[in-house]
Formats: structure tokens, sequence, C-alpha cells
């Protein structure tokens, strides 16, 4: 089954909440929705699903006109941040309860609920309660609910928020082979950019209501075709510093000066600005044409085994991610370094005018 949304908008209250959306999801494919809060990720996978009609526009599965067709119509799943589980059902029976309704025999129903309970490690729950359960395996029953059933299009509002870090990386590369094996359409909702390169698949960046872009995850986050996709699909978002190129330079805040390298030479004088992912500046030279700079201390913040530096010139702020535990001051002054050949240019109004020429292999 394809679904293809045509030109999809809807207006709440005079605000637009999805503007002009088009795409088409194929058959055995995983598709990440990636945005900030409030993007319109949870606005268009209810649309999607026949819970939200749109204002305008349509939603065809397998090229049938479906926009008005009722969501107990549709063969859909739907996972939410929030766990929803029938609090005296046992697991076992919550798992079981669209099989049942599907009217599965027995020996299908035990044989289905035990295979899947198994792939989200709850096997052993089965006999208890869901308020027996901590709140992440409520989310897992959750979602077993979602996966036993075999729907057309499963769609996931953020679902592993509320899991533990070593189970959301196994069931990422699990949720991809399942749904692959079952030839439906995934759609996967998040806003972290780590967890859409993890999932793989089609990635659809969506910004206030609008999507921006749509394409194998890789060339997404390689080759943005705006400032806004490339700072939505980095994290920490991707530097942005303004500068000049001239016949021969770039200039940066009127002080840091380097040559156009065989990446930027084709770049018309004027202005620009020039974006550097976080995990790409560092605090020693990798290469001979990084580019050194004097900054000034702001945090050095600390995630386990992650520094996120936060420094800053006279005229612009950077991030650094740096692998280790690094102890700063506030208004320390430090160097710190990064590759020119690693830089994305972006016109004045946004557009990306040049990738890396090796950014696949950033």
């Amino acid at each position: 089954m394809s679904l293809t949304l045509q030109n999809i908008s809807r207006v709440v209250d005079g605000e637009t909440w999805i503007s002009d959306v088009s795409m088409t999801l194929e058959p055995g494919s995983f598709n990440v929705l990636l945005g900030r809060t409030l993007a319109g990720k949870t606005t268009l996978m209810r649309i999607m699903a026949g819970l939200d009609r749109p204002s305008s526009g349509n939603i065809l599965m397998n090229g049938v006109d479906v926009t008005g067709m009722a969501v107990q119509k549709r063969n859909i799943s739907m996972v939410y941040q929030q766990f929803i589980n029938y609090p005296t059902l046992s697991v076992f029976e919550n798992i079981a309860s669209p099989l049942k309704l599907a009217k599965q025999s027995k020996q299908e129903i035990d044989r289905r609920v035990r295979e899947t309970a198994e792939l989200l490690k709850i096997e052993d729950l089965l006999r208890r309660l869901p308020l027996e359960l901590s709140g992440g395996q409520q989310q897992r029953v959750a979602m077993a609910r979602a996966l036993v059933k075999d729907a057309d299009l499963v769609l996931f509002d953020e679902p592993l928020v509320n899991l533990d870090y070593k189970l959301r990386e196994a069931l990422r590369s699990e949720l991809k082979t399942l749904f692959q094996a079952r030839n439906c359409i995934a759609v996967y909702a998040t806003t972290e950019a780590q967890e859409a390169l993890a999932l793989g698949g089609e990635t659809a960046v969506l910004h206030e209501g609008r999507l921006l872009q749509k394409g194998s995850t890789p060339k997404v986050y390689h080759r943005p075709q705006n400032i806004e996709t490339a700072e939505i699909f980095s994290e920490p978002p991707i530097n942005i510093v303004p500068g000049r190129v001239s016949e021969t330079e770039v200039t940066f805040d009127e002080r840091v000066h380097f040559q156009l390298n065989a990446d930027l030479d084709s770049l018309a004088p004027g202005q620009y600005q020039f974006g550097v992912r976080a995990s790409h500046i560092g605090l020693v030279p990798q290469a001979e044409d990084d580019l050194e700079i004097s900054v000034t201390v702001d945090l050095a913040e600390i995630s386990g085994s992650e520094t996120f530096l936060h420094v800053h010139s006279e005229s612009f702020d950077l991030v650094l991610h740096l692998q280790g535990i690094y102890q700063y001051h506030t208004d320390e002054q430090i160097k710190v370094y990064f590759p020119t050949h690693k830089l994305y240019a972006f016109a004045p109004d946004g557009r990306t005018v040049q990738v890396p020429s090796r950014a696949e292999g950033l």
C-alpha cells in the first residue's frame, strides 16, 4: 500500500498548523518525520491516520482517495509518546486486543502476542496488569499492541522517549527490519537528529508546518537544501558564521581570513552564511586547512562522556561537540579549529549554495 499526501493543509482557529505538504510514502518504507516541537509532526500523522481531516488537499491510499474516510475504516495503528493501555486487562490481553477484534484464531493470537512481546523484551510480563508496570514497560506494551496488528500504516509519535537507552538502541534496528518484512508503511516522528540518523530510511524535515526537504536520510543530512534543514538535522544545531567572499579569500568578522579552497572557489563574491557542524570543530588542528580562531568560553556542558563547549568570538557564537570530558572556566580564552573543507555555504535567503565535496564522508 502506498500513501500519498496531495497539498495537505490544516488551519485551526485561523492558525496554520500544516501548510501545503505533499509527499508519497512507498510500501515497505520506513519514514522519519524530523522537526522541533510544534513543527506539525503529530498533526500530520493524525491526518494520515484519519483522526483529523485536512482543511484542504487529499489523501490517497493505493491511488484511492480516503480523505473523508473514518479512522475505523482504515487499517492503521498508532503509538503515542504517552502510553495508552487498558488498565483492567493483562499485558497479554492488551496486546491481543486488535487480533481479537480481527477474529484471529486463539493459536494465531497466542503465537503473535508472544512473538511481539519477545521483540519488546516484555515476554515475562504477560500476566501482569499495566498498573503493575513501570512507565517504560507500559510504553512497550502500547507499542506491542500496535506492532502485533497487521496494519498497512503504523504511526509512531516519539514512542521511545520513556524507554531506557539500551532498549531504544535495540528497538531502532528491530523496527526497521520488522516493517520491511511486513511490507507496510512506518512513520516515526522525532525531534532528535541522531535518532533520525540511527533509524535511516527516508526523512522528511518539518518546520512550522512546512515540509522543508524529503529524501533518503543520509542525503538529507549531508546535503541539506537550506539553512533551516541544516540546523534541524544537526545535534546540536549546525554553527552558523556570517562571512564575506572576495575573489581570493573568505573573511569572518573582518579579522579572520582564509584562502578560498577547492570547495568554495565557485562562490561568487558577496555575503554568505557558513555552516560547520559542532562535531567538526576541535581543540587541536586535524588538517592543514583547519582555521584557528581565538574564542572565549561561555559554558562547558558535560553530558556523560561528552562535552558541549559553548564559546564566542566578537562576532559569532560556536558550539563544539567533543568526545570526552573537558572542564573549562567561564571567560577562559582558548583557541579552536574547524576545517574549512567541511564548510556549508548558504545564500542570504537561506538557500544552500555549496556543500562540501566530501559531504557523504562527513
